[in-house]
């Protein structure tokens, strides 16, 4: 939709709206673009999670899908420009269209999140945090001796995450440090694998969803198992998109296999916990 320069637009097309809110809950502001796919997806699930029965009691949503922004797998490898200052003008676009509490369904630009935070006084949903809190409570339901907050050290029980992610992501120990902060530990896929998950990435950008892209999904993730993961986490929002309408049969079956966290799934269910909460959102919002 409207990149920073010409604004960002609602959620329902218009691009009209006050800048600011009378609504107890906050006006969220999504920097998205990173696919635009992914973007409109999460949109879509952030639509789900809010508990709303008319129009009303749906969330003010401003969304930024701007898919000029510079490739972060390419800036993480140093071949090409930060991300950073494009999403900080982003941020301010958000900022002055009237959002007061902002998100990025994108998991590789959150290494670059600090310039979002910088850029404006608003609170910033983390994602990574977001995925890793899911996480932690489906690890508890397995094993229910682990707390979904617990403090770092040795935690009986299953402990284990698989990460589905980008290699940016995965190399830039975003959600090592985040599971970490909880006593679990990342399983990363081996170097074949990883190479996997990207070209399912790719494949899933350029409009490749069927069954195939769902097959080498579940491939994955299976694979991860075999390395004694105990949950899985899609950390690259292009995935999620491979599972809605695959979940009557076959690895995503409900109770089928180790638990799975969606990330988009994750960062709308916090953003509405954020908006719910109003002003001053927790858990997974940062203040710069």
């Amino acid at each position: 939709m409207n990149d920073a320069g010409t604004g960002p637009a609602d959620a329902d097309g218009t691009g009209s709206g006050d800048a600011g809110s009378s609504d107890a809950r906050p006006v969220v502001g999504v920097l998205g673009g990173m696919g635009p796919a992914a973007t409109w997806d999460f949109c879509l699930r952030l639509h789900r999670a809010t508990p709303a029965k008319r129009d009303q009691e749906h969330l003010h949503v401003r969304v930024d899908c701007d898919p000029s922004v510079p490739d972060r797998n390419a800036a993480a490898a140093g071949a090409g420009p930060s991300p950073g200052p494009h999403l900080a003008r982003m941020a301010r676009g958000l900022a002055a269209a009237g959002a007061e509490l902002l998100c990025m369904p994108c998991n590789t630009a959150h290494a670059y999140a600090d310039a979002i935070r910088s850029a404006t006084s608003l609170p910033f949903v983390d994602m990574i945090e977001a995925t890793i809190m899911d996480a932690a409570e489906a690890l508890r339901r397995v094993a229910p001796d682990v707390a979904p907050d617990v403090t770092p050290g040795p935690t009986p029980g299953a402990t284990r995450i698989g990460l589905l992610a980008t290699t940016a992501t995965v190399r830039s120990g975003l959600y090592h440090r985040a599971a970490e902060a909880r006593g679990l530990t990342i399983v990363e896929p081996d170097a074949n694998d990883q190479d996997r998950v990207m070209a399912l990435v790719y494949a899933v950008k350029a409009g490749e969803a069927g069954a195939d892209a769902r097959a080498e999904l579940a491939r994955l993730a299976q694979r991860s198992c075999s390395q004694g993961a105990e949950a899985i986490v899609l950390g690259c929002t292009e995935l999620p998109i491979l599972i809605d309408g695959a979940e009557s049969s076959g690895p995503w079956a409900a109770g089928a296999g180790p638990p799975r966290v969606g990330c988009s799934d994750a960062l709308a269910r916090a953003v509405v916990r954020a908006a719910r909460a109003g002003r001053e959102p927790r858990p997974a919002a940062h203040r710069p």
